[in-house]
């Protein structure tokens, strides 16, 4: 017993137990969520179908209010005309699949025909094959069955009794499941009703319920919640019902029978990310195989589908859409799966609404934000993380394609600070821990250097600071002589990280107007020095990439001050803290940047400028 409990005291000693702890009973909450879901859900599905036509009919209720009407008289007539749309479209489409079911038979000899045209296509082919090899197999199994006979088993008398419905009511199974579907619909009608009547005071009762000291985050979650869902349903209601009008008006053209069903089913079916339009279009076209002679029909029938498709994806929704409902296309599709298998045809209807629900409360809730990461159309990783993830991975290609892609939303100058600097900061960092061999750094160096040589063959000397590009217009059009090339002479400050900093440095300069010759790692110090003084640069620069250098940095500028009084020492300390900078500056530095654009600027700004540099001078920061 007391060895257990000294396990037990380090265990949670170490915090691992704690952890553990939570962890089971994260895991524990959500399956009892999900058990409650689906035991209550005779009970919550008018409730949540009631929240649904909330949101989406409130921005309309709104906008008459604004109009001048009331809020109760709004409310009713927006009830009462959408339940009868409602309302209207089910008898109408109840009544045409009844009559579809009655008239299937009377196609059977089209759906022959059309079975003969498909084997005589395949006669001789590889599909009679696949039916003879299939037919032989058949055959050796049934010589294999015992032709025993089967004794027949003494008839018994079964009893039918009525039972009980198990929901609400306590009337007879056979006229139950139609008495919970009325009143279903009732409680959903009066909920909206309601809902809709007296929407702020439900929101400041649940604010309430969740507590004041919340008040800023519940505040932001239910508007974020609201905006976003309400916005989604109206503008995919509205896409979606003229699709599928367009559908029943195309299919009634070309002479498909209960055009107005397969345009319904084409409405609904269309909620169903990615998938739903091949869902509605699989009935209507296998019917036209049914009705029509020949195959010309049946395939205008697919080509009306895949064109109003094309037209709501490149149209509709790009002019009405101001966002996304927030969640990956996979994410969403897992959800629609989830809750179709937890609540049927409307979990199927739901789905979207409840999981942009989800996504918008798993980010103020805290210990939800992996939902958060496993289901937003966010990136999983910012680009930097992922560029350097994939050098670790030795997938160089990939790599490549990261930067690509980054290049198409950002300018090219801003790739170096966003993504290459940041991946070199990791890699010595995890070098420094021993997380990274040796051979891995220099894999990450390699083809960094790469990329960046890639990048310099696109567009070399393409990027320039604004101040130098005037500068040299202005020359232009003075018709004086052309600027002469400034000399900057480039040390890296410890190793080939540095080394391969200043080589982007360089590409973000003017090739026609900045000549920088850059060191190699590994040079002394005192070698830097008499080369400063044999090459006469009109700057010295220094890259340092952080962690680590500072201290080599700091006593290369010493050197350099103590030897130079007038030099200009501009440091390129990238991927730091803006507190290392002081010392930089204390050991003689002139300016110190903390990333490659300021540090081009103040580049820039010191050779125009022509500003003295010595010891005493007005140092500053990027």
């Amino acid at each position: 017993m007391k060895n257990l409990r000294a396990i037990t005291h380090l265990w949670d000693a170490t915090g691992r137990g704690a952890g553990t702890v939570s962890s089971l009973i994260t895991l524990g909450s959500f399956v009892l969520i999900i058990a409650c879901l689906l035991w209550a859900q005779a009970f919550l599905i008018p409730i949540a179908l009631a929240i649904m036509l909330t949101f989406l009919l409130s921005p309309v209720s709104g906008a008459l209010e604004r109009m001048g009407l009331g809020r109760i008289p709004s409310v009713i007539f927006i009830a009462v005309l959408t339940f009868s749309l409602l309302g209207g479209i089910g008898w109408i489409v109840t009544v045409q699949f009844g009559s579809l079911a009655n008239e299937l038979p009377t196609y059977r000899k089209n759906i022959r025909q059309k079975i003969a045209d498909i084997r005589q296509a395949g006669k001789g082919g590889a599909l009679e094959k696949v039916q003879k090899t299939a037919a032989d197999v058949k055959e050796e199994f049934q010589k294999n069955d015992d032709p025993a006979k089967v004794q027949d088993k003494p008839s018994r008398e079964v009893v039918v009794q009525a039972e009980q419905s198990s929901a609400f009511w306590p009337v007879p199974l056979g006229v139950g499941p139609v008495v919970e579907r009325f009143a279903s619909a009732g409680l959903v009608i009066v909920l909206v009703i309601f809902m809709l009547v007296q929407r702020e005071d439900l929101r400041n009762r649940l604010i309430r319920l969740i507590g004041y000291g919340r008040l800023t985050v519940t505040t932001k979650a239910l508007e974020e919640a609201g905006d976003r869902i309400s916005r989604y349903l109206l503008m995919q209601t509205i896409i979606n019902a003229s699709f599928g009008m367009a559908v029943g008006l195309g299919l009634y053209l070309i002479g498909v029978p209960y055009a107005v069903l397969w345009g319904f089913f084409a409405a609904v079916l269309r909620f169903i990310p990615y998938v739903g339009m091949f869902a509605a279009a699989i009935m209507p076209s296998t019917l036209s195989l049914a009705v029509f002679d020949g195959w010309l029909l049946p395939i205008l029938v697919v080509v009306i589908f895949v064109a109003l498709e094309l037209i709501c994806n490149m149209v509709l929704e790009p002019m009405l859409y101001a966002e996304s409902a927030g969640v990956s296309g996979v994410g969403l599709l897992v959800a629609v799966a989830f809750w179709t298998w937890l609540w049927g045809p409307v979990g199927l209807v739901l789905a979207t609404p409840l999981t942009v629900c989800v996504a918008v409360l798993s980010k103020y809730v805290p210990g939800m934000d992996f939902i958060a990461v496993l289901i937003s159309d966010q990136p999983g990783m910012e680009s930097n993380m992922s560029y350097y993830q994939r050098l670790l991975a030795l997938d160089q290609a990939e790599a490549a394609e990261i930067i690509e892609e980054h290049l198409k939303s950002h300018p090219e100058e801003q790739i170096y600070d966003d993504v290459l600097i940041p991946a070199l900061n990791y890699a010595r960092r995890d070098r420094d821990l021993g997380r990274l061999t040796e051979e891995g750094e220099q894999f990450v160096f390699r083809a960094t250097r790469e990329i960046v040589d890639d990048l310099n063959d696109l567009a070399p000397g393409r990027s320039s600071a604004a101040t130098d590009s005037k500068d040299v217009a202005m020359a232009a059009n003075n018709n004086s002589a052309p600027l002469p090339r400034l000399r900057i002479l480039g040390c890296p400050a410890r190793d080939e990280a540095d080394e391969l900093a200043i080589h982007m440095f360089r590409q973000l300069l003017d090739s026609t107007r900045y000549d920088v010759e850059v060191t190699t790692d590994g040079v002394l110090t005192s070698e830097v020095v008499a080369l400063v003084g044999e090459k006469d640069p009109a700057m010295m620069f220094i890259a340092t990439v952080s962690p680590g250098g500072l201290a080599q940095t700091r006593y290369l500028c010493k050197r350099l001050r103590a030897r130079f009084p007038h030099l200009k020492i501009v440091v390129g300390r990238w991927g730091m803290s803006n507190q290392e900078s002081d010392s930089i500056l204390l050991a003689g530095a002139t300016r110190v940047g903390t990333t490659l654009i300021a540090t081009r600027e103040q580049t820039i700004q010191l050779c125009q400028t022509g500003e003295p540099s010595n010891a005493s001078s007005d140092y500053a920061t990027g």
